[in-house]
Order: structure tokens, then C-alpha cells, then sequence
């Protein structure tokens, strides 16, 4: 199978800011708050490329879409990961990404995701679904 990472990104944003409409139309937050846990990444298995793309498609498709992005568990050789990524990203990107390292950013990370929201693994009551199994039913209009 031939994995094309672009691809990927859009459907995921896609998939995300089509749960948030009803009957048509928008509703509530628009705006991603997105969850990046660095806990089983290993230098061998880092996509720095990427997360470039991925950040620049965020930038160029989507630009006011994202509120936050909260980075977990950054294992100590990301940091220099994270400066040379950073390289490629607007300042208005980078304003809104946090690296929870601190009890502070833990605390505002549950509050800006909301305990009944957050996944049971980060110490909230919500249930992890697999992207692929997402469904956004009430995107569809029906037309009788």
C-alpha cells in the first residue's frame, strides 16, 4: 500500500471540520483543537518532512482553523526536531502550538479540551475512536 501522508492530512481535517455542521450549515466552535502525543515516537520513526507538510497544509487550506495544538510527551530529541520544523511555520501557527511540559500547560490542556471529552488515556472520561471510524451523519442533507 502506498501511504501518501498529503492525502491523509486532508481527509482527517476534512473529516474534522465536517463533524462540525448540521444540516448544512456550521455550528458551535469551528476552530480544531488538536492532541499530538509524541509518547512512542523514536528518532528512527520521526517524519519531520511530514509534519512540515502537514503543518503547511493546516496553513495554506485551513488557516484559521486551528485554536491549539497541544504536544504531549515530547521526548528530549524532538526538541531539536520541533526547532527545525518550526523553521517552516508562520508565527501565527506557532503561537498556537503548546508543549505541555508543565503542570500549568497539563491544566490548562484539560480544561481547553474538557474532561468529558478527553480520552481516558490523558485523564478524561472520553473514548478514543480510530479516524477511519469516525462518522459525520448529520453532515448529510437530505434532499426529498
Amino acid at each position: 500500500m502506498n501511504f501518501n501522508f498529503a492525502e491523509f492530512v486532508v481527509h482527517l481535517l476534512d473529516k474534522a471540520i465536517a463533524s462540525s455542521f448540521k444540516d448544512g450549515k456550521e455550528i458551535g466552535n469551528e476552530k480544531l483543537i488538536a492532541v499530538l502525543d509524541l509518547e512512542k515516537i523514536s528518532y528512527k520513526n520521526v517524519d519531520a518532512r511530514g509534519l512540515i507538510i502537514g503543518f503547511q497544509f493546516l496553513q495554506a487550506y485551513y488557516p484559521e482553523r486551528l485554536a491549539k495544538l497541544y504536544m504531549l510527551n515530547m521526548p528530549w530529541f524532538f526538541v531539536r526536531v520541533w526547532k527545525m520544523i518550526s523553521y517552516f511555520l508562520e508565527k501565527a501557527t506557532l503561537e498556537k502550538v503548546i508543549i505541555v511540559s508543565n503542570e500549568e500547560h497539563r491544566t490548562d490542556f484539560v480544561k481547553q479540551i474538557g474532561e468529558e471529552t478527553l480520552a481516558e488515556d490523558y485523564g478524561g472520561q472520553g473514548k478514543l475512536v480510530p479516524v477511519q471510524d469516525v462518522t459525520v451523519d448529520h453532515f448529510l442533507v437530505q434532499t426529498d
